[in-house]
Order: C-alpha cells, then structure tokens, then sequence
C-alpha cells in the first residue's frame, strides 16, 4: 500500500470521527450549561442564607429587611435587587439604598440616612427635617446648633423653601453658620437669617453665596442690628 493511500484512509477516518466528537462536545457544553443553571436557580447551594444592612445607623436592621422583602432560600440569581433597593427607599429616614449580592449566600443592603439640617416646632417639640422637607425625626428639644425654620410652610416636604433656606445654610462658612440661630424663607428669593444677639441678614436668594458672605464677616464688625446683603453690590446696614 502506498503512502498516498495510507493518508487516504488515515482522511476518511477523521472525516467519519469528526460529527462524533462534534456531538460529544455539544452534549459537555449542554451539561455544563444545564449544571450552571441549576446550581444558580435549582439547586440550595446559591440561594438567600443570610441578610446584612450597612449605614442604617439609628434605622432598626429589622425595618429595613421587612421593607427589601427578599425572603430567605431564594435563588440569589433571582433576586430583585432594584425592587428591593426602591422598597427600603420607602422609609422616611432614607435617602438611598442599595441592595447587592455577596456570594454564595448573602444579600449585602447599603443605607444613606437623611440627616436633619432644620428644626421646626410644632405641638410642643421640633420636627427635625432634611433639605427635602422630610421630617427625619422628632425631639423634645431643638439640638444645639441646628437652626429653626421661622414661619415654616404648611407642606415641608419638597418645599422650594425649605430647599432654599437649607441650601442658603450649607453655603454659608463656617464662621457664620455657626452664629444663625433660625432662618426664614417665605419664598426662594427672600431668605432672611436671624443671627444670635438679635442681629437680621436679609440674604435673599441662593446665589452669589461666597460674596454675600464676605460681606456679612465685614459687616458685623460695625456692630448693627441689620444687614441686608441680597443685592451685594447695594449694601444696606441699619441699627
């Protein structure tokens, strides 16, 4: 038999084992696919074992798994993390969540509190608010250093005033935000601040923070009772 013939048949060998493998390759990758799924939703290897809550500070652990609702032995595959994130979300006391999965049994749900930059009194104690208007806890005493919101609107929660006030508050230096003992804010554009010692800033809208402030530090050494810098361009004192 010649070598030509001998690679021949060597050929048609091949060429008759080639669908055979083709087939033994197709069903091991079906195999492995078909296990994957079933230890990732069939199975109780991967499913919910436990629950952790990060960042919930003064916020019950237990709250907040009631609100993400995700119920123990459930394929970790199909939880719904978004659902579950705009569930605890619910909560007044948040203001973001977060829901991941820590494998292979863990569902990890992150909390961002709202904090309180206002008080507002009401029915003998304060309403602790955030810059959205939502009251993040109540309190018998208005917390040192935190100011009150004079002549708060009706509906505090997504006020435009209460925004602005809270945003006029955060952009204020140090030095001076630490002197307002309360702040109104009848509209967007007419934020006043009542300083400690009886001292008015009539600071006006949210813009041009860093000027109006420096204006006031330079003021205050002239030791009057009124200030009214929403033009700080046209300053006017008083008293």
């Amino acid at each position: 038999m010649t070598t030509q013939h001998l690679a021949a048949g060597r050929s048609a060998v091949k060429r008759g084992l080639d669908p055979w493998r083709a087939a033994f390759f197709g069903v091991l990758i079906l195999a492995i696919l078909g296990g994957g799924a079933w230890a990732l939703l069939g199975s109780s290897l991967l499913v919910v074992r436990h629950e952790e809550v990060t960042g919930n500070g003064p916020i019950p652990a237990a709250e907040i798994l009631a609100a993400a609702g995700i119920r123990h032995g459930t394929p970790l595959i199909s939880v719904n993390a978004g659902a579950a994130a705009r569930r605890v979300e619910r909560i007044d006391q948040v203001l973001s969540a977060t829901v991941g999965r820590a494998w292979p049994d863990t569902i990890v749900i992150s909390v961002r509190r709202r904090t309180p930059v206002l008080a507002v009194a009401g029915h003998g104690r304060f309403a602790l608010i955030d810059p959205s208007g939502v009251t993040v806890r109540w309190s018998r005493r208005r917390p040192v250093g935190m100011p009150l919101l004079a002549n708060a609107p009706a509906q505090l929660r997504g006020s435009q005033d209460v925004a602005a006030a809270a945003t006029v508050l955060r952009e204020l230096p140090a030095r001076l935000r630490e002197l307002v003992a309360s702040i109104a804010a009848p509209s967007p554009q007419e934020v006043t601040l009542h300083l400690r010692g009886g001292v008015t800033v009539v600071w006006g809208g949210a813009s041009h923070a860093q000027e109006k402030a420096g204006e006031v530090l330079l003021l205050l050494r002239t030791r009057a009772r009124y200030y009214d810098v929403s033009d700080p361009d046209t300053v006017v004192t008083a008293g």
